[in-house]
């Protein structure tokens, strides 16, 4: 599945991680199993709240807009019960609505664009986030949307993003070829102010924060409702907050950065692992440089693209990342997610991030939740369903004070709910060797001491691991004995879920 970066993006997203490493080639067999032993002792204070809505993505372009042509309630079912947040929506290439490339063509087009964004706007919270990623290309130096744009004052820019607003929120709009209005009239609230402008068209900080302050308030003047999502960050560029921070006068609701563990499939299982601890770093980072400016002090910080690897085809079978042959990176929706997906979640959570979205929805083994091609789900959804099951965003969660024997290998994300129930999330990501590359992972035994809490009269337990059906999921979870200490076995990489009641 063709997934141009979005950002070309999303390649160079390396992602403040670690971005190398490896050798081409037969990867080494891999390691048996081990076993890595834990204590993990939960308590009755709390140490902050617990609270970070998930989403997914759609990337409407002509690799993509065919999705929801076929099968169309099966997949909308599917995208529904994930229960997701604003789901993003990224039209790039002949997903930008006016233009075409190479050309001055100032004419309109929503059909691929609409192919997705229509039934979107019907599912989950019908309120999708959509990410005006690009400018159509005449607005870019030689009429291509690679190269810096013309109109350094975004005035151009400004005046077509009020054009999106009046198609889909005020009925429609008159352009020199005709009308163009939104089929189904339902309106999109939330909006994201360019894709990765770090690595995108030359643009500096400053550039985009002059960027911000054009298009928002124009767009605030067709629509006073709106809310924006800013700056969208990738690969290490966290130190743009500090300048947008200083220079932005436009409200801002959110802003957001990307986190991929790699842009190299050749990355060991060690090396991707290791960079989860960097994203809880970066979110809380943004937060200490957005504090700079009383306006911003309360924003909340979302995590709207996130995967295992951003490296993609970028034709003839090269890697986009490093210019090797692109190997496509199945620990995307492998039981290696299992483990790696629940860590991530509860780092950032911690961290205070607010949102984190799936990158993407529809795709193939490295990025999809869904198979594009058969719209069957993969294990990678279902990692993501049960932590909105168990972790569902604004129910008021508080994360429990806990011990645990082997934080090098196990995550542990205990909360208490509002009806003094107790869900305890344990991730783990202990590797067998350093050289497996999406290997099998240690056996984990985790004794949980949750007797500080007192009595439960019920617990039950769900596991995602290996043994996972893809196709069927993990099924319901089941009871387990509520007596402290509790046993927890994860055979490899996996995620297990207990609820105390």
């Amino acid at each position: 599945m063709k997934k141009l970066g979005l950002a070309v993006l999303a390649g160079l997203l390396a992602i403040l991680t670690a971005c190398g490493g490896g050798s081409m080639g037969i990867p080494p067999p891999l390691s048996p199993p081990t076993t890595v032993n834990a204590t993990v002792a939960v308590d009755t204070a709390t140490t902050g709240s617990f609270d970070v809505a998930l989403s997914t993505s759609f990337q409407p372009a002509e690799w993509d807009y065919q999705f929801f042509q076929t099968s169309l309630n099966a997949k909308m079912t599917l995208l529904g019960n994930l229960q997701p947040h604003h789901i993003r929506l990224q039209g790039i290439s002949q997903g930008v609505p006016q233009g075409l490339q190479g050309t001055t063509s100032t004419n309109w087009d929503f059909t691929i664009l609409d192919e997705i964004t229509q039934p979107v706007l019907t599912v989950g919270d019908n309120s999708p986030q959509f990410q005006v990623a690009k400018a159509p290309p005449f607005m870019y130096v030689n009429n291509d949307s690679s190269n810096s744009f013309s109109d350094l004052s975004f005035q151009q820019f400004a005046a077509y993003s009020q054009d999106l607003v009046r198609y889909y929120n005020k009925g429609g709009f008159t352009a020199p070829d005709g009308f163009h209005g939104s089929p189904s009239g339902l309106p999109i609230q939330w909006w994201g102010i360019y894709n990765e402008p770090s690595i995108n068209n030359n643009l500096n900080a400053a550039e985009y924060t002059t960027m911000y302050n054009a298009v928002v308030p124009k767009m605030q003047l067709v629509d006073s409702s709106l809310k924006f999502v800013a700056l969208e960050l990738c690969c290490s560029s966290e130190n743009w907050v500090s300048t947008f921070a200083r220079g932005v006068t436009a409200p801002v609701d959110v802003v957001a950065a990307h986190y991929y563990s790699s842009c190299d499939q050749r990355d060991t299982d060690t090396q991707v692992f290791a960079t989860v601890p960097g994203f809880a770093f970066s979110v809380q980072t943004i937060y200490g440089l957005l504090a700079a400016n009383p306006n911003l002090a309360n924003v909340p910080v979302w995590i709207t693209e996130n995967n295992v690897n951003a490296d993609f085809d970028k034709g003839g079978g090269i890697s986009a990342c490093n210019g090797s042959n692109f190997v496509t990176d199945r620990r995307g929706s492998s039981a290696f997610f299992a483990a790696w997906r629940p860590y991530v979640f509860s780092q950032i959570g911690k961290a205070g991030a607010t949102a984190l979205y799936h990158w993407d929805f529809d795709a193939d083994t490295q990025f999809g939740e869904v198979d594009f091609s058969t719209g069957r789900p993969q294990l990678s959804y279902w990692v993501d369903y049960w932590l909105a099951q168990m972790f569902p965003a604004g129910s008021g969660q508080k994360v429990l004070h806990f011990s645990n024997s082997d934080n090098s290998a196990i995550e542990v994300l205990p909360v208490l709910n509002t009806d003094g129930s107790v869900v305890i999330m344990i991730s783990n990501h202990a590797v067998a060797s350093a050289s497996d590359n999406n290997g099998m992972g240690e056996v984990a035994k985790v004794s949980v001491d949750v007797s500080a809490l007192g009595s439960f009269a019920s617990a039950t337990q769900l596991m995602i691991d290996s043994t996972t059906s893809a196709g069927k999921g993990p099924g319901s979870p089941v009871s387990i004995s509520h007596q402290s200490p509790i046993a927890v076995t994860i055979n490899g990489y996996g995620v297990a879920i207990l609820e105390l009641q």
